[in-house]
């Protein structure tokens, strides 16, 4: 039988999603597979989706970009999704409006928050400034390119008699602060790729020192990958460069040169040389998050300040609006920030606005884990 619409559904209000992440994206198409007849709109900064996961092989090369970050005109070929290459700057929860960087502005019968998160840095000095971050395409590209030039100026300090020794061993000291899934990934990466690179250029790749910093006493810790400690150990040991660990440390500083931190158990504070520090530690708050908080009260936000969503992905005082991902929190849940849960929450947007289409109750969101990937083998 055909689904039809509820009687007076469709007006000339859109649906409008913000962020086309992994959920914001798949809210999208899943809604377009089953012939949602709402008009919708797509909007995100970038024209180009990051498959986060493959990452990695952005950096190392081995898939090209056009697979790891395929263009949204793309994937949303054949579709009539109108995809926004543009910001949302300001939103106003009580008169379902919003604003775009552009100056265009926006009403919407029903609003799907998919913006996710960015890089948090836990109020350490410098490292915003100085550290590499890892988490969109030009960041990856930036930081291959970074690799790249280390790798060659250490090389043509060793052809140099009068070579500076000290700032060869800044060049060829790699550190990766933060031992969650992201850092070690990128440890295991990048102890492969740097002497693959160095022994290129005819450098001796014995002089690459890598270290990985974890302000938790164990790697992985309180992680869904947390069981996979002494795998991802072993792993860690046997690269082509064995990792260097520095756990139970807290960072104190980061410049363009080096990094300071402290053991847990001492007061006294080390340098490390190195001009090279990639931040994987911890997440902050999408900035449009904080305007959205301020229209919500106190008591359904959580301790980071985030919304609190209904197990049906909607926010408490405001139903027209379904929110997932990392910027919020789903009530009586505890979700990791992973792509195969945002994919299945945006799944379960798209079934709930389907069903509101069709006066159905609407079903409560319960991602299910199906296993891990971590990059180490």
């Amino acid at each position: 039988m055909d689904r039809q619409p509820s009687k007076n559904f469709f007006t000339t209000l859109p649906t409008v999603i913000i962020g086309a992440g992994f959920t914001g994206l798949f809210t999208a198409l899943h809604l377009r597979n089953q012939n949602y007849l709402c008009d919708l709109i797509l909007i995100d900064p970038q024209k180009q989706f990051v498959f986060k996961p493959m990452l990695y092989e952005l950096l190392t090369e081995e898939l090209p970009e056009k697979v790891v970050c395929p263009d949204y005109a793309e994937l949303l070929q054949g579709s009539d999704i109108n995809f926004v290459e543009d910001r949302v700057v300001k939103l106003d929860l009580q008169q379902k409006q919003l604003e775009l960087a552009t100056g265009h502005s926006y009403s919407y019968r029903y609003l799907v928050l998919a913006i996710g998160s960015s890089q948090g840095y836990l109020g350490t000095e410098g490292a915003r400034e100085n550290a590499f971050a890892f988490r969109s395409r030009q960041e990856a590209l930036t930081l291959r390119q970074h690799l790249q030039t280390c790798l060659q100026r250490a090389r043509e300090l060793e052809d140099r008699e009068d070579g500076d020794g000290e700032s060869k061993k800044s060049l060829l000291t790699f550190v990766i602060v933060g031992a969650g899934p992201s850092g070690v990934e990128m440890a295991a990466t990048l102890a492969d790729l740097l002497p693959y690179w160095y022994d290129r250029l005819g450098g001796n790749i014995h002089e690459i020192k890598l270290i990985l910093i974890n302000h938790a006493d164990r790697i992985l810790a309180g992680d869904a990958n947390a069981h996979l400690q002494q795998e991802a150990l072993q792993a860690l040991q046997k690269r082509t460069i064995p990792v260097e660990l520095r756990l139970g440390v807290s960072v104190k500083s980061v410049s363009s040169d080096r990094l300071t931190y402290q053991n847990k158990d001492r007061e006294e504070v080390l340098s490390l040389p190195t001009q090279t520090t990639i931040w994987t530690a911890g997440t902050a708050n999408n900035p449009l998050l904080e305007s959205i908080s301020a229209q919500i009260p106190s008591e359904h936000l959580n301790r980071h300040g985030q919304p609190i969503v209904s197990q049906t992905l909607q926010l408490l005082d405001f139903p027209e609006v379904f929110a997932a991902g990392d910027c919020v929190q789903v009530q009586d849940q505890n979700q990791p920030a992973l792509a195969q849960v945002a994919y299945q929450q945006g799944a379960a947007i798209a079934h709930n606005l389907m069903a509101l289409s069709q006066n159905h109750p609407l079903q409560i969101s319960n991602a299910q884990l199906r296993g891990t990937l971590m990059k180490w083998v």
